[in-house]
C-alpha cells in the first residue's frame, strides 16, 4: 500500500483518477521533465530517474485502476474460482499468487496474519477464495519472480 500512496503522490492523483486522466497526467509531466529536453548534464541525469519514476508509477496506477479491472474481470473471476494455486509468498503486505493457468495476480494490504493463516489452511486456493479475492486490491503481475517486486 505504500508503494501505491507514494506513486499517487508523485503524479499528484487521488484515488478516483480516470485512466484518462492519468494519461494526461503522465503525458503533462514527461512533456515538462523529458531529458531530451535539457542541455545540462547534471539536470538531464536527474530528470531521467524523475521520468523513470513517472513512467513506474504510471503503469503501476493503470494496472490497478478500476477501470483497467473491470476489462479483466471475468478473466480473473475465470482463473480465481477455477485453477489451484501453484506457489505464493508474502513480501510487505503485498501477496503474490501464480495460478495453475499461468495467471499470476498481486493482492495489496495482506495482513501477515491472513498470510499465515493462508499458509497453515488444509486447502489455500479455497482461503483465497473466501479471504483473499475480493477482498484485497489485487493488480495482474504477468512475471512474477519469487523475491522480486
Amino acid at each position: 500500500m505504500k508503494k501505491i500512496v507514494e506513486y499517487r503522490k508523485l503524479l499528484d492523483v487521488t484515488k478516483t483518477a480516470t485512466l484518462k486522466e492519468l494519461k494526461t497526467i503522465y503525458r503533462n509531466s514527461m512533456k515538462d521533465h523529458h531529458p531530451d529536453t535539457i542541455a545540462d548534464e547534471a539536470e538531464r541525469l536527474a530528470a531521467e530517474e524523475r521520468s523513470t519514476s513517472v513512467i513506474e508509477a504510471y503503469h503501476f496506477l493503470v494496472s490497478i485502476a478500476p477501470e483497467t479491472l473491470e476489462k479483466t474481470k471475468a478473466e480473473y473471476i475465470a482463473t480465481t474460482t477455477t485453477q489451484q494455486i501453484r506457489e505464493f509468498y508474502f513480501d510487505n503486505q503485498v501477496l503474490y499468487i501464480n495460478f495453475a493457468d499461468g495467471h499470476n495476480y498481486e493482492y495489496f494490504g495482506v495482513p501477515k496474519a491472513t498470510y499465515i493463516k493462508m499458509v497453515n489452511a488444509e486447502s489455500p486456493a479455497r482461503f483465497a477464495r473466501r479471504n483473499i479475492h475480493g477482498t484485497f486490491l489485487y493488480r495482474s503481475a504477468a512475471k512474477i519472480v519469487a523475491g522480486e517486486e
